[in-house]
């Protein structure tokens, strides 16, 4: 089974569909090498007006790693590295990236999520930051910028799950729907932004990524996020 799914829906608009069902689309290492090439090979993609980046189950967007996966010290290593690259592919890429908040977005499925440009939720949300849990460094970096940093701390210390009243409260989401109706929801989010003029939205991506220092804030975080798997307890590597 292919763990990334690619459709041109329309000039312009790409939609990328996590496809892991059986595992709530969580991430091991051949579905984040692919997930990241299609990256790279999107973002430099100049008819590319708009990402939608999504899922084939609305059971779940992305349930964070895959912890089962089986590696030694360096593959999990490798597999950190990975995840950071995807990370900083979100924030450097070259439009609007819209994503596609249905069941659970939980650990790295929530960092996609804040990661985003725009939001659109479904009715089955479960978002939750739980890297605290194990210790893992992640979560300030995108979402302080999103909803302040006092809230930002209850939900990266606590890791509780929210859902989409309390995210819609506070103003993670731009748009609501059923499950079912999310993506299509993201889709005209991204037919609208691609009506505008593509290199101005270009530009003002860059402005909005330069203002807010969001690329320091990723590579910041994501330096500690080796340092975790390289010398400290890093993410569980299966058996």
């Amino acid at each position: 089974m292919t763990p990334v799914l690619r459709e041109r829906i329309e000039d312009g608009i790409e939609v990328v569909r996590l496809n892991r069902p059986d595992k709530r689309n969580a991430l091991d290492s051949p579905a984040l090498a692919v997930l990241n090439d299609a990256l790279d090979d999107l973002a430099a993609d100049d008819s590319l007006r708009a990402l939608v980046l999504s899922t084939t189950n609305v059971r779940a967007f992305c349930a964070g790693a895959d912890v089962g996966e089986a590696l030694d010290q360096d593959g999990g290593v490798a597999r950190m590295a990975a995840f950071t690259r995807m990370y900083s592919a979100i924030d450097a890429f070259s439009v609007p990236v819209i994503a596609v908040c249905v069941g659970n977005c939980v650990g790295a499925g929530a960092e996609i999520v804040a990661g985003a440009d725009l939001r659109v939720g479904g009715d089955n949300l479960k978002l939750a930051w739980a890297g605290a849990r194990l210790g893992v460094p992640v979560g300030p970096a995108r979402l302080a910028p999103l909803i302040g940093v006092a809230r930002a701390k209850d939900l990266v210390f606590t890791g509780r799950s929210i859902g989409l009243g309390e995210a819609a409260a506070l103003g993670l989401l731009h748009r609501t729907a059923a499950a079912d109706e999310a993506e299509a929801v993201a889709i005209e989010v991204a037919r609208a932004v691609a009506a505008q003029s593509p290199r101005g939205v270009r530009v003002l991506k860059q402005m909005f990524r330069e203002l807010d220092r969001t690329g320091d804030r990723v590579a910041y975080e994501n330096e500690h996020l080796m340092r975790f798997q390289q010398h400290g307890a890093g993410l569980p590597r299966g058996r």
